[in-house]
């Protein structure tokens, strides 16, 4: 049965290389393939394991409406037109694939198409033993239920009173969109120091979070993010992936 890993939090606080880092880890701990869904309509996550991403899923859905308006394919029900479409997506790696939601083109009602990716990428995602979904700022994604249930949600904080507060209004949202996860981490992400800032400790209390990570800021890391690079370049012995190895062995 696969195991989803979806990464949330707040703009700039690294979730997309907290992401970057925990498909790493997956295949450094031999647990390949993985599949990695850019669900950031900024479209990151492909710069940071090293590949390039040409079509989205958001231009599939447009191609899905000037398809149900112009019909110019014949013989094809717009379902398998979709599937076709997603499958183009795909980018494939040696070890993992990668399929970026983008942004929606054009007016119009995408509800049917929107449906029929959600089924689609579902039943895709069920071929992998591990998926890793880099959510855009919220938790829209998941609100969309482009994924229905999570393994593991991990909430990217930085050592703030500010973003401990945007953590606990993502973790009241979950209950109110009736989200549902096995485990919960939090990610407090960019550390100056070895322990963990005042105020995490309130963390656990108010969001019931299994385990807080705390992840120190690693001038490496930041020496590839600045020139949007590739991550997989880090080493393996990085301390960072240390915090990584921590958050999966929960699952």
């Amino acid at each position: 049965m696969s195991k989803l890993i979806a990464v949330t939090g707040k703009g700039g606080v690294g979730k997309t290389t907290v992401a970057a880092l925990l498909v790493m880890r997956l295949l450094q701990r031999g647990c390949s393939p993985v599949l990695a869904v850019d669900a950031d309509p900024n479209t990151c996550l492909d710069a940071a394991l090293g590949i390039n991403v040409v079509k989205t899923v958001g231009g599939v859905r447009e191609d899905a409406r000037k398809f149900t308006q112009e019909q110019k394919i014949r013989g094809m029900d717009k379902k398998r037109f979709l599937e076709l479409r997603i499958a183009e997506s795909l980018v494939e790696s040696n070890d993992f694939d990668l399929i970026a939601m983008g942004r929606s083109e054009g007016p119009g009602c995408y509800c049917y198409a929107n449906n029929v990716l959600k089924a689609i990428l579902n039943a895709m995602a069920s071929k992998y033993p591990f998926v890793v979904l880099d959510n855009e700022a919220g938790l829209e994604n998941l609100s969309r239920r482009i994924v229905n249930e999570v393994s593991l949600l991990v909430m990217v904080t930085d050592p703030t009173i500010r973003g401990f507060e945007t953590v606990r209004r993502l973790h009241k949202l979950s209950g109110e969109m009736e989200i549902t996860y096995d485990k919960l981490a939090i990610v407090i992400n960019r550390l100056r120091r070895d322990a963990l800032p005042a105020g995490a400790d309130g963390l656990t209390e108010a969001t019931g979070a299994h385990i807080i990570v705390g992840i120190p800021e690693d001038q490496n890391i930041v020496a590839i993010s600045e020139t949007n690079g590739n991550l997989r370049h880090l080493s393996p012995d990085n301390p960072v992936l240390t915090g990584m190895d921590r958050i999966l062995e929960m699952i």
